[in-house]
């Protein structure tokens, strides 16, 4: 089985995936790799890594949510409620399939872990 990072963002304001959404990718333990940069597809998906096996550890992926927002024409506070929002994940089975997904509003966000 090979190992696999995804994730998929949908965007509840608009009802749609966040098709453009820009996010940064990083591994902070055992040994800091990245940034690696990262933009949605049309359908709010992006596979994020794809290898026999992950390397096991803590990551960070950063999703630019309010550059995201301003570019879709969201009437957004200054300063925005959310301009970043960061995960934090530990990866142990580095054969398994990670999802990362986000549910996404300028007010709320919802993640987990998904299959």
């Amino acid at each position: 089985m090979t190992g696999k990072l995804t994730t998929h963002v949908l965007d509840t304001a608009r009802g749609m995936p966040a098709a453009g959404l820009r996010l940064t990718l990083r591994r902070l333990s055992p040994d800091p790799l990245g940034p690696c940069d990262f933009t949605l597809g049309d359908d709010g998906r992006a596979t994020l890594i794809e290898s026999p096996t992950l390397e096991s550890g803590l990551y960070e992926i950063v999703f630019l949510v309010a550059e995201y927002q301003r570019e879709n024409r969201l009437d957004l506070p200054e300063p925005p409620f959310f301009d970043e929002i960061p995960i934090r994940f530990g990866i142990a089975d580095g054969t398994a399939h990670y999802h990362v997904p986000l549910i996404l509003s300028p007010y709320g966000y919802s993640t987990y872990r998904g299959g």
